[in-house]
């Protein structure tokens, strides 16, 4: 005997208690269409050029722009948050000059995989309804042509607090966004109201002063951008302002006070590596191409490749005034990269203790 279909709304709520199940923390809906300015937005930022290189940002701003375009067919986009909240506090590291500051969701296995299957299983649930006999859905996590955070807030899961992240009452900002699109028509949920208030701890703590005005971020100066996806030198005038920072940045995400309701983490490949949580500027300086590739097996820090990651490194510990880390920088003299050896004689040139390399 066939499943007698539900009405929209117990469809709904019982895919949501489907995306909880499967280690979801929260779940909105909201149509494609439901961000008409985001087109408008994205243009200024390219406009503007904070978009830095990310050339791609600008040759798909067709579909960023308008998510209907994307895929035409859709009519509802289930928006779904999965909480990477630490189980320690990001910023220690921050007073250990000769360690090494990596973003929290980079310090264990890399998100996409993770999250794709786990909306993958949400989404084959979906369509084994008998209420979804005929949809489809496409799954996104981070790498299509998707606004995720303008949907998310249309959705009713947060709002773009004045560091353009996306804040929750319920989750503070330590959470991973994914998307199903579906051609199956749900009930939507009510935007999110914007809740940061007077406070602008996020835009006080940054170290590159990313943020031109609230709710407005320079990439070219973000040090997430700067570490990840800046090729080449960095300019020298933003470097002192990198820190120790080697790949990403958590500062603006730790400073928010509505971290105090963020809940754990549930899964436990999001869980700090011990051996990434503060590892030694030097230790990591040493690493060629196989060791780096060995080490960061299965972390998204493996996509920069290992010139651009010792770069960072270079300029870490250049910033770290310890002399004890200048023989380090004096094995890297040679470095087949060219980028790396303009690091090293900058760094050089920053610790005591010697003359500059020339």
């Amino acid at each position: 005997m066939a499943k007698a279909s539900r009405d929209p709304e117990a469809l709904k709520a019982a895919l949501r208690d489907e995306a909880l199940a499967e280690g979801f923390a929260d779940m909105g809906i909201c149509r494609p269409d439901a961000v008409p300015e985001i087109a408008d937005r994205l243009a200024q930022f390219v406009a503007e050029g904070r978009h830095g290189q990310m050339g791609w940002m600008a040759e798909r701003m067709q579909w960023r722009g308008a998510p209907d375009a994307l895929w035409p067919a859709a009519q509802s986009v289930i928006m779904l948050a999965e909480p990477y909240t630490p189980d320690h506090d990001p910023r220690a590291v921050l007073e250990q000059a000769d360690r090494a500051a990596i973003s929290v969701y980079a310090q264990n296995r890399d998100y996409h995989d993770i999250v794709k299957k786990r909306l993958k299983r949400v989404g084959r649930w979906l369509l084994a309804q008998p209420e979804a006999a005929d949809a489809e859905i496409k799954v996104f996590v981070d790498t299509a042509p998707v606004m995720e955070k303008p949907l998310a807030a249309a959705a009713g899961l947060g709002w773009q607090g004045k560091h353009t992240n996306l804040l929750s009452r319920d989750l503070g900002n330590w959470f991973f966004l994914g998307a199903i699109f579906t051609t199956l028509a749900l009930p939507v949920d009510a935007p999110a109201r914007e809740n940061c208030g007077s406070c602008t701890a996020c835009l006080d703590v940054c170290p590159t002063d990313a943020f031109p005005a609230p709710f407005q971020l320079d990439a070219r100066r973000c040090i997430s951008y700067l570490t990840i996806e800046h090729k080449g030198p960095v300019d020298e005038d933003l470097r002192p302002g990198l820190g120790n920072h080697i790949y990403g940045c958590d500062d603006c995400l730790a400073a928010c006070p509505w971290n105090k309701f963020a809940v754990a983490a549930q899964e436990v490949r999001y869980a700090a590596r011990d051996d990434l949580r503060a590892p030694p500027l030097a230790e990591l300086a040493g690493l060629d191409d196989a060791g780096f590739r060995a080490r960061f097996s299965g972390s998204p820090i493996k996509r920069i490749g290992r010139d651009r990651f010792i770069r960072n490194v270079v300029y870490a510990i250049g910033n770290s005034g310890d002399a004890v880390l200048r023989p380090v920088l004096e094995n890297l003299v040679q470095d087949p990269c060219p980028t790396v050896r303009d690091a090293v004689q900058w760094a050089l040139a920053r610790l005591p203790g010697g003359p500059s390399a020339g």
